[in-house]
């Protein structure tokens, strides 16, 4: 991932958090690293302002922890915190589909299934930044469909602390997501609940372990000490 256009925006500080939050998770800031501000903004070539909103942001979310005249700096994570936040994506976003297949139209399921073929493309070309792209958008579109606005904004806030961009370099993932999605896709089609829920829920858990695996090798992530 390239550090993308930072060009003044509204979002800006939402964006700046997001390739903060990707350096983390491809462990380019590795656990105890500090950020520097100033550093970071002649790096985008943004104001220190959006950078330092964004470092709040990540300390709520409790990636960061700022330190009286140290600054902010990376907290370590575990593959505790990484199984904790698939199973809440599981269920929230279980429960997302099951609503989806019973209110989605003719024109979302061709919608779906565009952004479906798009994303096979691209996992098929290799192109990591273009399919994390398509693969939100696949389940941004599932969650609009379920018309379930609050539940959508919950699962948003859970999605920021799953590392989406590290799924494409993990080996055996691309095929298993594409078969997975079909499977979500066939379930909504027939506007059955109950299995749309079933496929999701799997789809979203069974990636816990692959990904911890993929993080923990590569000094990401830790293993938690079990009692």
């Amino acid at each position: 991932m390239s550090a993308p256009d930072f060009a003044p925006r509204p979002q800006l500080a939402e964006d700046v958090a997001r390739f903060v939050r990707w350096r983390i998770f491809n462990g380019t800031y590795p656990a105890g690293e500090y950020i520097r501000l100033d550093q970071l903004a002649a790096e985008l070539g943004v104001s220190v302002t959006p950078v330092r909103e964004a470092l709040f942001e990540l300390r709520g979310e409790g990636l960061l922890d700022q330190l009286p005249r140290r600054g902010f700096v990376v907290l370590p994570f575990t593959d505790r915190d990484i199984t904790d936040v698939s199973n809440l994506q599981a269920h929230v976003g279980g429960e997302l589909a099951a609503r989806a297949a019973l209110n989605i139209t003719d024109e979302q399921l061709h919608e779906l299934a565009d952004i479906h073929h798009q994303l096979t493309a691209a996992y098929n070309a290799d192109d990591g930044d273009r399919a994390v792209r398509l693969n939100h958008e696949f389940h941004r579109a599932i969650n609009v469909a379920a018309d379930s606005p609050k539940l959508a904004q919950l699962m948003s806030q859970i999605t920021r602390y799953a590392p989406e961009s590290v799924f494409p370099a993990i080996e055996g993932w691309p095929d298993r997501s594409v078969a997975d999605h079909r499977r979500i896709f066939a379930a909504l089609q027939a506007h059955d609940g109950d299995d749309a829920r079933a496929a999701m829920s799997d789809h979203l858990a069974a990636g816990a372990a692959p990904l911890i695996e993929h993080l923990v090798r590569h000094g990401v992530a830790q293993r938690a000490v079990r009692p």
